[in-house]
């Protein structure tokens, strides 16, 4: 574990450039078959856009010694909830019964950020209140909570660093909303997740698609950093081991 995250940088770097590569290769694929998707569509439609980061977290997760039948990040990702038979999430880890980890792993590119942006936190929030109600009912076998974890990569843009204007026809929104840019909101909100203990940990990081497929990325808050991310998973799962 301690050598993947000495050289944290550069595994998660490998995982943004697969990200924009994948992205790319789909986008060009549909280009060339002369299939036309509305809008971006056609670089998401394809899937698999997400893998790098699924197979890191993986990675780290069996560097902690945990046996690798536990962990399911292809198929049988579905988990009972409260209000809705069942959510998939992204990896699992599953031990003797016990659900031990859930990761939901997303990202967004613009130009749309408005629509998408509240239907990302609307997504996330209403996963993380199912699954924990579903904890309480005795849904996962009980015992220690499970690591919630969400990690997050935004399009470094034009679009996503613009300051947005918010509407107040009756009452005033909180202040650190105030003309913050998209990328600011999606800080806040990876952050808020935690405080509220909506979810254990969560990463945000943000990458430009022209640099992004050298593998290039920013962390905009040292307190969402990825490697902060793993120490917390690696933590977790040390307790089951």
């Amino acid at each position: 574990m301690q050598k993947i995250l000495d050289d944290i940088d550069k595994h998660v770097a490998q995982a943004v450039a697969h990200y924009w590569l994948t992205r790319k290769a789909q986008k060009d694929k549909q280009k060339n078959r002369g299939v036309s998707d509305a809008g971006l569509r056609s670089a998401v439609t394809g899937g698999a856009q997400m893998d790098g980061f699924i197979t890191l977290f993986r990675d780290l997760i069996v560097d902690t010694g945990i046996d690798n039948h536990c962990i399911h990040e292809k198929k049988a990702l579905e988990l009972p909830g409260f209000f809705r038979p069942t959510k998939e999430w992204d990896l699992l880890v599953i031990k003797n019964g016990q659900l031990i980890v859930a990761i939901e792993a997303k990202s967004q590119v613009g130009p749309s950020f408005g629509n998408n942006f509240n239907n990302r936190t609307e997504e996330a929030m209403g996963s993380a209140l199912d699954l924990w109600t579903a904890f309480r009912e005795g849904a996962f076998n009980g015992g220690i909570q499970p690591f919630l974890g969400y990690f997050f990569m935004l399009e470094d843009c034009q679009a996503s660093n613009r300051p947005i204007k918010v509407k107040e026809p009756h009452f005033k929104v909180f202040p650190e909303f105030v003309s913050a840019s998209y990328m600011k909101r999606y800080e806040l909100f990876c952050r808020k997740l935690i405080l509220e203990r909506h979810y254990t940990s969560s990463s945000f990081i943000t990458s430009a698609s022209d640099t992004g497929i050298e593998g290039v990325y920013n962390e905009p808050a040292n307190d969402l950093s990825f490697k902060n991310f793993a120490k917390s998973l690696f933590s977790h799962i040390g307790v089951f081991v």
